[in-house]
């Protein structure tokens, strides 16, 4: 089971893109892109609210929306796979194995990029962020997968590239798999619960060998 942004592909330059719409159009300043690379992960509603600060906080529905709209029409502008995930992908396609994306992107922006930039792959699930449903560290949606497949959680590794995804995978009970190429660094993963950390997509084949 995979994370999407910061794992399977580069999203921040979108993120930050969107971001920043909603900032400018209310007429507040921008932010820089690393910025984003920490405001990513948590649901895109603590994005805005974080990007907008406190003293905005009554802008939030208004930034909510501008940010939604505008990642549906340009959130793969930029975007591309990470070196590497093509290849693991063809492999564990050729391998037989459910494969899964679990992301805290709202659902509809989740199945857009999979299908623009993934759509190569055949993935077995694909949840994003929906409305009466928990996001991510809360393992809910990653035990409704496993279920869904029928898969027990003792043979699911999680790959994803915050503490969040590491901890979402401890709490469901996963392999945690931290990833060094997307957004955060190796000591947040670790600290979260990471049991094996990869600098390389195809580093992950050594570990299911």
């Amino acid at each position: 089971m995979f994370d999407l942004d910061g794992t399977l592909a580069d999203t921040l330059a979108d993120i930050a893109a969107a971001g920043n719409h909603a900032l400018r159009t209310l007429g507040l300043a921008t932010l820089p892109v690393e910025r984003y690379r920490y405001l990513a992960g948590q649901g895109i509603r603590w994005l805005v609210t974080h990007a907008l600060g406190p003293a905005h906080a009554d802008l939030v529905p208004q930034a909510l929306e501008l940010t939604r709209s505008y990642q549906l029409a340009h959130g793969l502008d930029q975007t591309t796979l990470y070196p590497g995930i093509a290849e693991l992908l063809d492999d564990l396609t050729r391998r037989k194995l459910k494969t899964a994306v679990l992301s805290n992107k709202p659902h509809p922006a989740t199945q857009i990029a999979i299908a623009k930039v993934l759509g190569n792959w055949r993935f077995d699930a694909v949840a994003g962020q929906r409305e009466g449903v928990p996001l991510k560290p809360d393992p809910q949606q990653a035990l409704a997968i496993a279920e869904q497949l029928a898969v027990p959680v003792q043979r699911w590794l999680y790959l994803g590239d915050t503490a969040v995804d590491m901890q979402t995978a401890v709490g469901a009970g996963f392999y945690p798999v931290g990833v060094l190429w997307g957004f955060r660094q190796e000591a947040e993963l670790r600290e979260n619960g990471a049991r094996t950390i990869i600098a390389h997509p195809l580093d992950l084949l050594e570990l299911l060998d």
